[in-house]
């Protein structure tokens, strides 16, 4: 197929570096030698291959035409799923200008060398083909010479927009890959099975391992010994101690490692920032700038360390106030009581525990420790649970176990009538981490109550484990009706009936079968004919 020419495009534009977070110098000498695994985006023109690199990525950075040929250098970017780093490439059209002199092209020339490269430094091969356009020779052309490169081909049936498009990924079972995923980058669909089984054949490399350095920012209003304890964590005195309050005035990362378990140490940086005042008591530009950065760090670290002071007794108003801002963030966080030396000798441990949990409702979910910045007390508790902490961070439960959990809650504690019916919770999913998001798929959210809610998310962190993050809930209205075919589908084994919320259904299903029956018995002549 000859494509349209276009004029020469202009190299990929790399992102300003002032736009980026600085990266110290050791840590860019250790991952000089190091590269993330890449996934190489191949196949003719015009199959999608673009628009697989822009779904993937989840931003449009690959020019997206419906002319041949638009692609013709490596356009390569940095992607994240699930934790998971990568490099993802996106080559040219492989033999657009056969119908040229000697049957290769000048660009046709020149895109073979690049896909060539990509193939090369590849760890697995994307290979992407239409399904609505069908089966065409120059696929099988492409899939002779991805055979023989030796690298793991996955094949992506992309333009599956519908249910009959997605059965006809079943014709191109005879190029010979395991590996077969219907996709519809119009609408999203089938990315995330292509990603989990393209990366889970891969084993995560060093610079992969090393690209997320966890972040810990100390926050707290000023003088509660944020600094002190920084240095006490990291073994020397790194940032200036004063009994002066407002010392720090800039945010310091300060990096070291932390020991999560006997066989596992992640590199992790500590982010001493400045006392956060009320804002009627912010003096200066200078001041305001340090409050500034102090915010950044909040928006941008993982974990928290929310330090408040013993000898007060209780959290002060301005701990309150840190504590909702923590709160709102969605990030992970450990409740720091420090100056544990220095405590109200009288009152015990379970009183000033009361006191401070009372007082701080907003930190519910954040476990509390006594520490002495000044005499190391208790540091290694806090170590522990910096690393529970970051477990959490990454948790993913899957729908069946949430939704045995949804079940069992209900069971045990059925919701209260508020309005004219009772609150029906069809099912549940998890749609993030750091913090857990949970999408409830419900009848009306005016029958959840908010005390019921907040059971919820208690029974959900009790259930998990989720200790140190706060929990996300959203209430999602759905019709019963809307949502049989996928309970009739979790409910029903292969042999099972399927039941329909009414006749339209039903019809639509029998359409469907009788398709894909039809297409079963086209595949079957066509291997009889072959």
């Amino acid at each position: 197929m000859k494509g349209k020419r276009i004029p020469k495009s202009r190299p990929h534009r790399q992102p300003r570096r002032d736009d980026a977070e600085p990266v110290s110098a050791s840590f860019i000498d250790s991952c000089a030698h190091m590269e993330l695994p890449s996934l190489a985006i191949v196949g003719r023109p015009n199959v999608g291959k673009s628009s697989l690199f822009n779904a993937i990525l989840g931003r449009r950075q690959a020019i997206v035409h419906f002319d041949c040929g638009v692609t013709r250098d490596r356009v390569s970017a940095s992607g994240v799923w699930h934790g998971r780093r990568f490099n993802l490439i996106d080559t040219g059209g492989l033999g657009m200008f056969e119908n040229e002199t000697n049957s290769v092209g000048k660009w046709d020339k020149l895109i073979a060398e690049q896909v060539a490269a990509a193939i090369e430094d590849a760890a697995a091969i994307l290979f992407v083909v239409d399904v609505q356009a069908g089966l065409l020779p120059l696929d099988h052309g492409i899939a002779d010479r991805l055979r023989a490169c030796g690298k793991p081909v996955y094949l992506i049936a992309n333009k599956a927009d519908n249910h009959a498009d997605a059965l006809l990924a079943d014709d191109f079972h005879t190029l010979g890959f395991e590996h077969i995923h219907p996709v519809s980058c119009l609408h999203k669909r089938g990315i995330e099975d292509v990603l989990e089984d393209a990366l889970s054949g891969i084993e995560p490399s060093d610079a992969e391992l090393a690209a997320h350095v966890l972040k810990i920012a100390v926050l707290g209003r000023p003088n509660v010994g944020k600094s002190s304890l920084v240095n006490r964590l990291i073994g020397k005195d790194r940032v200036i101690v004063s009994d002066v309050a407002g010392t720090t005035r800039d945010s310091i990362d300060v990096e070291f490692e932390l020991k999560c378990s006997d066989s596992e140490t992640v590199r992790a940086v500590l982010v001493d920032t400045a006392g956060l005042r009320k804002k009627s008591k912010v003096d200066g530009a200078v001041e305001q700038y340090s409050m500034m950065r102090a915010q950044h760090s909040l928006d941008t670290c993982d974990i928290v360390l929310f330090v408040v002071e013993a000898d007060k007794g209780e959290a002060t108003s301005q701990d309150k106030t840190i504590a909702r801002m923590i709160e709102e963030s969605g990030k992970g966080c450990i409740l720091v009581v420090n100056k544990w030396d220095i405590r109200p000798e009288k009152v015990p441990r379970e009183e000033l525990i009361r006191e401070f949990r009372a007082s701080l409702p907003k930190m519910s979910y954040a476990p509390l420790v006594f520490v002495s910045a000044l005499t190391g007390e208790n540091l290694a508790v806090l170590f522990d649970l910096i690393a529970q902490v970051r477990a959490q961070l990454s948790a993913r439960i899957s729908t069946a176990m949430l939704n045995r959990v949804i079940q069992d809650a209900t069971t045990r504690t059925a919701p209260p009538v508020v309005g004219l019916k009772p609150l029906k919770i069809y099912y549940g999913t998890m749609t993030e981490t750091a913090p857990p998001h949970f999408i409830l798929f419900i009848n009306k959210r005016e029958y959840c109550a908010d005390s019921y809610k907040a059971y919820l998310s208690n029974y959900f962190r009790n259930a998990f484990n989720l200790v140190g993050v706060p929990i996300r809930i959203v209430l999602q209205e759905r019709d019963r009706r809307d949502l049989s075919e996928v309970v009739n589908h979790a409910g029903s084994s292969k042999n099972a009936k399927k039941k329909f919320a009414n006749a339209k259904q039903a019809k639509s299903a029998k359409t469907k079968a009788n398709f894909k029956k039809k297409v079963a018995a086209q595949n079957k002549r066509r291997e009889e004919r072959g």
